[in-house]
């Protein structure tokens, strides 16, 4: 989910390891984790780094399909829970950004690499918002989605990531009950919020299910991440996972979900579910989805108008050291 294009080096026997590599792999096998300051492959720091950044990006640039109905909320207190939940995804964001910070890159590099399209965020921000029920929608599937891929990488084994998403899982297991409840209040309302809600599920379905990235088949670089423990699960299953509890959550809502092949399948025990459209979730990925240029608009906008906030934060924390320097 947050490796979308991240690609690794084949996967080495343990014959073509050096010392260092099979110490460093025993001790991720011994469930030990890797810290900043330990050894680690070169490999290993590049591709946690370019997978916390798209992490940390998708934080970012998440805020901004919510931030767009913040002024337009049903009611004061929809606008406070909705404000609030926005400013989790800012911290989130700020969290990972500085995990990242740990292997030595620098935020600023990180920022960059966003602004300027040469870094990639989750494909599912690249959809609008057209009414109040896509609030739910995304709580609902796109924190769900999230949440699926967030409680295993608790146990990842760089420390800093894992220990980051900690408090990030608590967070967003409650954004996930906030946007369900939404569902909930309009599938039971009048007519027509239900049927709001069910275009909502209807625009959102696919694109969350495609958050899980391609079909392990295509992932051919998911192998090495997953002996370097820094993915847990691989695509397919987390994505089966997904489908096999939204659509019981789906039907005690009372809305369909938008598959007309989806089945349960007694002998896998576990949902079949229909073709997958990987040629618009590329093309998304890619920069050409509903709202790519957009959102990258959005970001590159607030990052030029924020510039006299950082300008102030360093003249303050030059002075606060010339201070320090004469007493």
């Amino acid at each position: 989910m947050y490796a979308q294009m991240v690609k690794t080096q084949e996967v080495k026997s343990t014959t073509e390891m050096t010392p260092e590599e099979l110490d460093f792999q025993r001790r991720i096998d011994a469930d030990i984790k890797i810290e900043p300051k330990d050894w680690m492959p070169e490999e290993y720091r590049k591709t946690l780094i370019r997978q916390m950044s798209q992490h940390a990006h998708s934080e970012i640039v998440g805020m901004l399909p919510e931030g767009n109905w913040i002024t337009r909320a049903p009611t004061l207190k929809r606008k406070s829970i909705l404000l609030a939940k926005v400013q989790d995804e800012a911290g989130h964001g700020l969290y990972i950004y500085c995990a990242a910070e740990t292997l030595g890159v620098s935020r600023e590099e990180l920022l960059q690499q966003l602004l300027s399209g040469k870094a990639k965020y989750s494909s599912i921000f690249n959809y609008p918002t057209l009414t109040w029920a896509d609030m739910g929608a995304i709580g609902w599937l796109v924190d769900g989605a999230a949440i699926m891929n967030q409680v295993p990488l608790q146990r990842c084994s760089f420390g800093p990531y894992a220990r980051a998403m900690v408090r990030v899982c608590k967070e967003e297991s409650f954004h996930q009950r906030q946007g369900y409840e939404i569902m909930m209040v309009m599938a039971r309302g009048t007519p027509e919020q239900k049927a709001m809600a069910q275009d909502a599920l209807d625009r959102w379905w696919w694109p969350a299910v495609m958050m899980f990235g391609p079909p392990d088949a295509a992932s051919i670089h998911s192998t090495q991440s997953m002996q370097w423990r820094i993915k847990l699960n691989s695509n397919d299953e987390l994505r089966q996972k997904f489908i096999d509890e939204t659509v019981k959550q789906a039907e005690y809502l009372g809305l369909a979900i938008p598959d007309p092949d989806l089945k349960w399948n007694e002998e896998r025990g576990h949902y079949d579910f229909g073709a997958i459209d990987w040629d618009e979730f590329f093309e998304v990925v890619k920069g050409n989805g509903p709202c790519n240029r957009e959102r990258l608009r959005a970001r590159r906008d607030a990052f030029e108008k924020g510039a006299w906030v950082r300008d102030a934060a360093n003249a303050y924390a030059r002075k606060r050291r010339e201070s320090a320097s004469f007493s």
